[in-house]
């Protein structure tokens, strides 16, 4: 018999597979090995569920986008989760989860938690909002914005980035108690202890599905993945009333050329200084490495 699914964990070179049917335990075809294509938790599938041999995926269909680690395919949203002290927000971190994301077409939600320790949160809300960006103001002690989290999950494949501190646990258990996170990520729900193996794993929540990800940080998306300089603008949705209209459109780097009008927006204050010096710290990561070295 043949079905159409989703993986929804991959552990030890078995895949789990939920169809319209059921859940089946599937090894991937050798094809995929000599292909060195690895199937990854989010992928939509084909399978085929034998009788006397082991189910086997046949298929991968076209992955919309996915990341190295955590090995995840077809995120619709990452909430980027960052607490507004303790630990200190930190705008470049924040920035460069947003620009991955928008490189990746993965919509970003940002997050501010334990607001009710700093209002100075508020300065960061406008800041985000005014760039484009749907952003939650939480407060883990009493529940608030759990339930907006919760809305936004309906009928998509999620996962919650940021590192440890935050608050992801007690935002989680807010939005299902039933999840059960304790400190420190490990989940009870899945069983998982220190000594466990490490997997991704979809779990139902809402009407969708959230990546469970143990030990997944914002420093695990920043160190596999990079943007090239040229492609670097295109990540910061607020440029993209003004790249177009640069003296030297082709050659702007955006940084200390003539006639930028990026530049330009951000000294009258139609871009936020913050956001422009966190791309101007990401530029002048990449500026010097060839497409080549990426790979």
């Amino acid at each position: 018999m043949v079905f159409n699914g989703l993986i929804v964990k991959g552990i030890g070179g078995f895949y789990y597979v939920e169809t319209a049917d059921g859940l089946y335990e599937c090894k991937a075809r050798g094809v995929f090995r000599k292909k060195r294509i690895t199937p990854l938790v989010g992928d939509k599938v084909s399978i085929s569920v034998n009788t006397n041999a082991e189910n086997t995926i046949d298929e991968i269909f076209e992955r919309k986008n996915s990341l190295v680690r955590p090995p995840l395919a077809n995120i619709d949203t990452l909430f980027i989760v960052s607490s507004i002290v303790d630990p200190q927000i930190n705008t470049v971190v924040l920035d460069r989860l947003i620009a991955i994301a928008e490189y990746k077409e993965i919509e970003p939600v940002i997050v501010f938690t334990k607001t009710d320790l700093d209002d100075s949160y508020i300065k960061y809300v406008d800041i985000y909002s005014k760039a484009g960006f749907k952003t939650i103001v939480c407060n883990n002690e009493n529940g608030l914005g759990a339930d907006e989290v919760k809305k936004l999950l309906k009928g998509k494949i999620s996962a919650f980035a940021g590192n440890t501190g935050v608050g992801k646990s007690s935002l989680l258990n807010n939005i299902d108690s039933s999840l059960q996170l304790a400190t420190g990520e490990t989940s009870k729900k899945l069983g998982r202890g220190k000594h466990t193996t490490r997997h991704c794993e979809l779990f139902k929540c809402a009407g969708g599905y959230i990546a469970d990800t143990p030990g997944f940080s914002s420093l695990d998306i920043e160190r596999c993945e990079k943007i090239m300089k040229d492609e670097l603008p295109h990540c910061f949705r607020e440029f993209a009333d003004y790249i177009y209209e640069c003296k030297f459109l082709n050659n702007c780097s955006h940084i200390n050329d003539k006639g930028c009008a990026v530049r330009k927006a951000v000294e009258d204050a139609k871009i936020s200084e913050s956001r422009y010096n966190s791309y101007v710290q990401m530029y002048n990561e990449v500026k010097d490495i060839k497409q080549w070295e990426k790979k």
